[in-house]
Formats: C-alpha cells, sequence, structure tokens
C-alpha cells in the first residue's frame, strides 16, 4: 500500500485511517482469526491530529488484541517464519559443541593438574564404610598376628578432627575380612604409623600383645621400613647416613608457624677447616635416615630412605635442609621463612606440565615401599612390598625416572653401571 502525505484536516486523516485499519484487519483474517474478535480495537482507535501519531495508533491498536495477534507482523514488513523451540535446541548445542572444541585445546595442559586436585580430595569426606572397603581391596598381607594395607593418600592413622582416619574404620574393616558373619573378636590396632599424606604399606595387628611385639622389635632397630621419594634434586654423594637431630622451632613473619628444624651437634670452625662440636640442645630429637639414589634425571632423583628414628616429619626435614633436595610436593619445607607452595625449577614444571599457580594441588611423594618384619618367638618373618599409586607413577614417567621392580635389591654401584649401559 501507498501511503500519501496527509493534510492537517480531519476528513484526510479518518481515510487514512480507515485504510490503515483496513489492511490490518485483511491480514489478520488470513492467518484464520475472525473479523469480530478485532470489532473492540477497532473501536478504540482515535483520530490523530498530525502523521506523527500514527505509531501511537499502531500500539493502541495492538494493545487490544488478543495474545495470539500480538505476534503478527507489521503491515510494512515482510512475513519471516517463526523460530521453532526445535531450531533454537539445535543452535544451543551447535555452540556448546564449538565452546567444547576451543576448551578442550586450552585445558589440554592443566589436565594433570585437576586429576591431582580430585585425587587429593578424593577420600578426604567420603564414608566410613567406603574407606574401609578401599582398605579392604587393598591388603597387601594377613595372618593371625598381623595384616599389612595399602594406606592411601591424604587419610591419617590416628583420629583427626573434621576427616576421616584409619582408625576409626579398623572396626569395620576387622568385619569385613571375618566375613560380616558375626562381630570380629580380633579388633585390629595400629601398630606403625605414617604420614597423613604419605602412601604404602601400614602394619595393623590383631592384639595388644602383638603391638607390643612389634614395637619392642623397632626399639632394637629390627623392622625395616623403606620408602620411596622423588626428590627436586640429586643428593651428593648418592649413599649416606643423616645422622643429625631435630627440633621444633617457631618461624617469625607475617604468618607465624612452627616447623621442625636441624639442630647439629657440629658447626665451621672459625677458621672454616674443620668442624667444632657444640652443646645439643636439650628439646632437640634424635634423628638419624639413611638413604641412597636409585635413579636420576634432569635435576630430580628417585631416592631410597630408611629411618633408624621416628622423629615427627623426619625423612622431609632431613631431604629438605640437610640434602639439599626437598621432596616433590613438599610444601612445607621447601621453604623456611613463609608458607607458600613449592617452588619448582622452570625446567621441572615444564616437565610435569604444570604451572607455577597449580603447583599448590601436587601431592606429597612419600611412599611406604617396603616393610620387612623379622622372625622371633616362633612368628615367621615377613617381607611385603607396596605397589606405587597412579599419581606416583605418572611423575616417575613424566621426570623419567625408571621404576623397575629389581631397584630393591640392587645396590648402588649397580644401579649407576646399568644407567651407563643404558646411555
Amino acid at each position: 500500500m501507498t501511503v500519501h502525505p496527509l493534510c492537517s484536516c480531519a476528513p484526510c486523516v479518518q481515510s487514512f485511517l480507515r485504510r490503515f485499519v483496513m489492511v490490518i484487519l485483511r491480514k489478520i483474517l488470513c492467518v484464520g482469526k475472525s473479523t469480530s474478535s478485532f470489532r473492540g480495537a477497532v473501536l478504540q482507535v482515535r483520530a490523530p491530529s498530525s502523521r506523527r501519531h500514527v505509531p501511537e495508533t499502531r500500539r493502541a491498536l495492538s494493545g487490544g488484541q488478543s495474545p495470539a495477534a500480538e505476534h503478527a507482523p507489521a503491515p510494512d514488513t515482510e512475513d519471516k517464519p517463526r523460530l521453532r523451540a526445535i531450531d533454537l535446541a539445535r543452535e544451543v548445542r551447535q555452540e556448546k559443541k564449538q565452546t567444547g572444541e576451543a576448551g578442550t585445546s586450552a585445558s589440554a595442559r592443566p589436565g594433570r593438574v585437576a586429576e591431582l586436585k580430585r585425587f587429593s580430595q578424593q577420600l578426604q569426606n567420603v564414608h566410613p564404610n567406603v574407606l574401609a572397603k578401599h582398605l579392604h581391596r587393598g591388603v597387601l598381607y594377613t595372618d593371625k598376628d598381623i595384616v599389612v594395607v595399602n594406606k592411601p593418600y591424604g587419610v591419617p592413622v590416628r583420629e583427626d578432627a573434621g576427616a576421616n582416619s584409619i582408625s576409626s574404620v579398623l572396626p569395620v574393616l576387622s568385619k569385613m575380612m571375618t566375613g560380616m558373619k558375626v562381630k570380629s573378636a580380633s579388633p585390629l590396632l595400629p601398630c606403625l604409623g605414617l604420614e597423613k599424606d604419605s602412601t604404602g604399606a601400614l602394619l595393623l595387628a590383631r592384639s595388644e600383645e602383638v603391638v607390643e611385639r612389634v614395637l619392642s622389635l623397632k626399639r632394637n632397630n629390627q623392622v625395616q621400613r623403606k620408602y620411596w621419594v622423588v626428590a627436586v634434586g640429586v643428593p651428593v654423594p648418592s649413599e649416606g647416613l643423616v645422622d643429625i637431630p631435630i627440633i621444633e622451632r617457631e618461624v617469625a613473619g607475617p604468618q607465624p608457624h612452627f616447623k621442625m628444624a636441624l639442630s647439629p651437634l657440629f658447626r665451621m670452625n672459625d677458621a672454616g677447616q674443620g668442624l667444632t662440636r657444640v652443646r645439643g640442645h636439650r628439646q632437640a630429637h634424635p634423628a638419624v635416615t639413611k638413604y641412597r639414589v636409585l635413579e636420576s634425571c634432569g635435576g630430580c632423583s628417585l631416592v631410597e630412605l630408611q629411618p633408624f628414628t621416628e622423629v615427627k616429619h623426619q625423612m622431609r626435614v632431613h631431604m629438605a635442609f640437610a640434602l639439599d633436595c626437598p621432596i616433590l610436593g613438599d610444601h612445607k619445607y621447601s621453604h623456611w621463612s613463609k608458607l607458600a607452595p613449592q617452588k619448582l625449577p622452570e625446567h621441572v614444571s615444564k616437565k610435569l606440565r604444570l604451572e607455577q599457580s597449580k603447583i599448590r594441588y601436587l601431592p606429597l611423594h612419600l611412599h611406604a615401599r617396603r616393610l620387612l618384619l623379622p622372625g622371633s618367638g616362633g612368628h615367621a618373618g615377613i617381607s611385603v612390598s607396596c605397589p606405587l599409586p597412579k599419581y606416583f607413577l605418572q611423575t616417575l614417567k613424566l621426570l623419567r625416572l625408571n621404576s623397575t621392580e629389581d631397584k630393591d635389591e640392587k645396590s648402588p654401584s649397580e644401579i649407576q653401571d646399568a644407567q651407563v649401559q643404558k646411555r
């Protein structure tokens, strides 16, 4: 329809409105609407005094229509197809697919970080029965006196506020091991402890007498416990004995806290040519750790540790402060004066495919690898080897550190000869 300019006289305005309303009614009738449903709307239209009131007239017409008529196309525009729900869903799926493809390439590098973060939290707040089932599946050795289980990462052995512990689920584990038919008459008791963030072989006793026997062997250094750690750095020499007492000290600063520290009995003399014995601190605890390097590559190493004493965080302190090779994932003892995530060399973090901002999720790589218990009083001795956890194996693979089983029995010289032949 061609609209001619209107004059300001009333007859011309009424003629224009009459033609305009007829066009509206004709289009509405084409979509199946009856003329009677729009008579009320037409009667509500008032004649404007000039051309600038035409849009208001259109709004008045649409305001009196039914909800279905409100979506009718304007008279001066072409009819457009309606957007169906199936088309909208298809567009949303397509956008999600494109976003997912773009996000996959962006998040491929920190994928290992997310996996380590999930692993460090998976057994923190699970139901006690779930933890007991996990320990039951990880039983390494059992007889009438002792049980050896594979302790998972992040679960304390003793009672810990706000989290599950091994001790709290031992009654359930004992019941599972007896077939869950009757109440277990032989409760399980922890003999030798492990740190919360460590993994590996954990010794449990079936009676108080067995606990006393194991502790007696331990006091006489007859119980051998060997640990595997991944160290940032390579200890020099490759085999040795660290005999430095450990004491707990307060660290001053913006965040005051306590840490275990070295309390050496010797220091360099003023001339720098020898050692001078100093008086030991009365609160210091004797600490002795034997170590040997099993494998080294690219500034990292796989080290076997054998502690002869039981001091809090003994192996971590000796590795970090005595050998200057902190354990990978040891965020507490990688710094002395502050509480912060471990700072890794750039080439190490690149091998691990981790950014420094994500290092805080890296778990402690301290694993109780072997447990040797001698026979006594008619009891046979045992030797149990615990498999490495998944994250430990992945780290060894990324750092190109060999973790073959025969390292448990080889001497350092044999290991070095094998490395030379491999090169």
